[in-house]
């Protein structure tokens, strides 16, 4: 999390719920999205600030703090608003408030009781916080407890001790506190009738942490080297003080701290100790698999809204799989996916018109905050089911919003992207090659390929929709693409990716990246243009998903082993979905390279039983080969939705 002026950080930390809406110290001098004066003087005015310490069924106490609008009387009653958080309910003192209660001003226009909890050993509460603290599924006492129990205490606490309630609950949160709200979910508590997981944590084998075993090393280091320190008693400090680097470039910091072992001795210190855990816990074993939310999303009795963003490079796999999770093991749960064209928390930070190199046309934010006040205000006021679709969701290249009665989408073709020598790229057609037939490149760990052409000393927001233009000019990137397209192409739904590879090394990192190409000349753009600042996007390469794959896992995540140098190794695995419509003179490519770095971790390529123990010799340059023959065919699986005049 970089550095935010004090006056904001209550905004942030509460309204955002996490270190991904923080900003630089230069960007804080401009309020955030959906912050004004007029907002916290209405705040003020409207409502009374109150503190209490929640007791717990094991004695624990939770510190929450209390909005209730001042016109709340016996004969007017609102239904209460709960977020419950790791990062601070911020500011502290019933006659300080922050500049953001809820999802968006027209919550706090409209009235509810809004609740801010810090969570189990956080701030002011007391207890122990563990990390994504496992669900217990048999509990036998009241020593048993996890977040579902303190979720459900919390609640029917609130609902007996707040004056002028209706007895209905709202819970809601963006990345960490949108976990909090899946577990809260579970095994619900009578007075729950509404939840909006949003960007939730499911897995931290695949959320946050990892992608399929490769390590998510920008985006891990900075949150933890100040997130998650031991707090032996409750306390109100409010700072946060973020890691100083010492440069503007990570891709530079990361490639001179050398080896991860080098991670603690040089920055860390010992003070960070879910970094030892990830050190202790390279493969996906009982640790890691106790924190999969995913298998307990069960007796959920409030109905669900999960929110998610097409380009969040944090918690894209969460939402998706929250929701997949829920409509299976909830039938006759109402369970609603909205997805966009979102960074993460970008729905509510963002007013969603544009991101990086994408542009979507309009606010598509707006779409969201209207959609969740219906959502909320007819469960928690109205008592009836408000009119959303199973899933809405944004079509990037088409710029429009979809409704569909599932997700992905009924009716969705399977397609095969087929590689096919001197880098073509063809639906449908294997390549035909009776001999061996393979692109090649050197993978250097000393030279990785960057994730972004950004200079940041954190994590790129906008990657996720740069052009790839910087990396496909490189020797070890290879790309493949179609010739233009004669009409227009959908894809929806996951993709899969099925390599056949080899390497001269015994370990290596795939990631495989799906681009939309611009024609050379962009239709509408005219010299002109340029006077008004519009960008000339002829040959854009705009990222449209990336997924690395740590290739030790090909066989289990839980039992990695060795590539045997030399012999041709099928590498399989799954892509997060898209839901992207390539225009007709457009092409399809595919970009494959061994290195993202430093959002992923360089693979010394020499294999190991830890990478987090390897040592700088370990690191070694390697030839890859991808392979496109008959025998070896290798491709891009996608899902492709069939046009209205098919």
């Amino acid at each position: 999390m970089h550095s935010v002026s004090r006056s904001l950080a209550a905004l942030l930390l509460f309204s955002l719920a996490s270190p991904a809406g923080a900003q630089s110290t230069a960007q804080a001098q401009k309020p955030p999205y959906g912050y004004s004066p007029e907002r916290v003087e209405r705040i003020r005015s409207h409502y009374i600030k109150y503190e209490f310490r929640i007791p717990m069924r094991d004695g624990v106490r939770l510190f929450t703090a209390v909005y209730v609008p001042v016109d709340a009387s016996p004969t007017k009653r609102y239904p209460m608003l709960m977020m419950r958080t790791p990062y601070t309910v911020a500011p502290y003192g019933v006659d300080r408030y922050p500049g953001s209660l809820a999802p968006s001003e027209a919550f706090e226009k409209e009235g509810f009781i809004f609740v801010g909890q810090d969570v189990r050993g956080t701030h002011m509460s007391e207890g122990e916080f563990l990390n994504v603290r496992p669900h217990n599924p048999k509990k036998s006492g009241p020593k048993d407890v996890d977040e579902s129990t303190d979720t459900y205490d919390t609640i029917d606490w609130l609902v007996k001790h707040v004056p002028n309630n209706n007895g209905r609950v709202g819970q809601w949160g963006i990345s960490y506190p949108g976990f909090y709200t899946s577990a809260g979910a579970i095994d619900s508590h009578p007075a729950l009738k509404a939840v909006s997981p949003q960007a939730p944590i499911a897995d931290w084998f695949w959320d946050d942490m990892h992608r399929h075993g490769a390590f998510n090393l920008a985006l891990a280091f900075n949150f933890f080297s100040v997130f998650g320190q031991p707090r032996p008693q409750p306390t109100d400090n409010e700072e946060w003080k973020p890691y100083d680097m010492g440069t503007p470039d990570a891709y530079d910091f990361f490639l001179d701290l050398g080896p991860l072992r080098n991670a603690d001795a040089q920055h860390l210190k010992g003070q960070v100790a879910f970094w030892k855990d990830i050190v202790a816990h390279p493969n996906y074993d009982a640790y890691w698999q106790a924190r999969n939310l995913l298998p307990h999303l069960k007796n959920i009795k409030a109905a669900v809204m999960t929110v998610g963003g097409w380009f969040d490079t944090e918690d894209l796999y969460g939402p998706l799989r929250t929701y997949a999770a829920i409509e299976k093991q909830n039938p006759g749960t109402t369970n609603t996916l909205i997805m966009g064209p979102w960074r993460h928390g970008g729905w509510q930070a963002t007013e969603g018109s544009e991101l990086g190199d994408a542009e979507f046309g309009f606010k598509t934010s707006e779409t969201y905050q209207d959609l969740a006040l219906e959502f909320f205000k007819s469960y928690l006021k109205d008592n009836k089911k408000p009119d959303l679709p199973e899933a809405l969701v944004f079509e990037t290249g088409a710029n429009r919003w979809r409704r569909f009665e599932s997700w992905p989408p009924k009716g969705v073709r399977e397609t095969k992207l087929f590689f096919q020598p001197k880098g073509g790229l063809s639906l449908n057609k294997a390549p035909t090659a009776t001999t061996e037939t393979f692109a090649e490149y050197v993978s250097d760990p000393d030279k990785p390929v960057p994730y972004t052409a950004e200079l940041t000393s954190g994590w790129s927001k906008n990657y996720m929709t740069e052009d790839q233009r910087f990396a496909s000019r490189r020797p070890d990137v290879l790309v493949f693409e179609t010739e233009p397209l004669t009409q227009d192409l959908t894809l929806a739904g996951p993709l899969e990716a099925e390599l056949w590879v080899s390497t001269t090394g015994t370990d290596a990192d795939w990631v495989v990246k799906l681009v939309d190409v611009n024609p050379g000349k962009q239709r509408g753009w005219k010299k002109e243009d340029e006077f008004s600042g519009k960008k000339n996007r002829g040959g854009q390469q705009t990222l449209v998903r990336g997924e690395p794959f740590r290739g030790r896992f090909r066989d289990s995540y839980s039992e990695p082993k060795p590539f045997k140098p030399g012999e041709v190794t099928k590498v399989h695995f799954t892509i997060n979905d898209v839901f992207h419509t390539f225009q007709r003179g457009h092409r399809v490519m595919i970009q494959v390279q061994s290195s993202w770095f430093p959002f992923i971790d360089r693979n010394p390529q020499t294999f190991v039983p830890n990478i987090f123990e390897a040592k700088a010799e370990d690191f070694t340059r390697a030839n890859h080969r991808v392979y496109m023959s008959a025998a070896h065919p290798s491709f891009v699986k996608v899902g492709v939705l069939p046009s209205d005049d098919e």
